[in-house]
């Protein structure tokens, strides 16, 4: 079988990360989420502090560019050049740097718009994970040990970040719209691990 990538998009607290967790072990292959920032880094020479501070976001100035469609460029700065290190450049490096893995491994990646990065690439499953919001608060509840009325407030801002982040890097898409993906799943219909089982039986329909 020729090398494949999984990318998972989730709602906050819908149990994205944990689906690609267990996959990583179903599948005997890397789960990347935020190494991916460390890889960032490592590649360019740039501080893992500023690829953190725009990991699935956008600082101020970047938000206003949604709204008015800013163009932007998917080529990297030099290291001469100010835009190296900004918000655009530092997407751009990730990009190269997932697309590399694509080309090279069979892995997962969570997030970082990896579905429209590696839109093209043939070898690509691009699945999104939601829940309803009461489940999505119970597991943020339990998992970070806060009180409902946080986790709501977590879930709000996070999902809202994530929303504009996508749809600033894809051209104006809409994240949470199931025609961008192969799957869209519900954990709270069918569990965490019947999702595993579905995407490892569309892996060998697809690939």
């Amino acid at each position: 079988m020729k090398n494949y990538v999984i990318t998972i998009a989730r709602g906050f607290g819908s149990g994205g990360k944990m689906i690609g967790n267990m996959l990583s072990g179903e599948l005997g292959i890397p789960c990347y989420e935020r190494q991916i920032l460390k890889m960032a880094s490592e590649y360019s020479g740039i501080n893992e502090k500023l690829f953190n501070e725009v990991d699935e976001k956008l600082r101020g100035s970047y938000i206003a560019k949604v709204l008015s469609g800013f163009p932007r460029t998917d080529s990297i700065a030099e290291p001469t050049e100010k835009e190296f290190v900004s918000d655009v450049n530092l997407y751009n490096i990730q990009a190269e740097i997932i697309r590399n893995l694509a080309r090279t491994e069979s892995c997962i990646i969570i997030g970082k718009c990896a579905d429209r990065i590696l839109k093209n690439y043939s070898n690509t499953i691009s699945v999104y994970v939601e829940a309803p919001r009461d489940y999505c608060v119970k597991t943020v509840m339990d998992r970070l040990g806060v009180e409902e009325d946080e986790a709501n407030g977590m879930i709000y801002r996070t999902d809202k970040y994530r929303a504009e982040y996508y749809k600033y890097y894809s051209g104006g898409q809409d994240w949470t719209n199931p025609t961008n993906y192969d799957l869209v799943l519900n954990p709270a219909r069918m569990g965490l691990e019947n999702c595993v089982k579905i995407i490892k039986e569309y892996v060998k329909l697809k690939i």
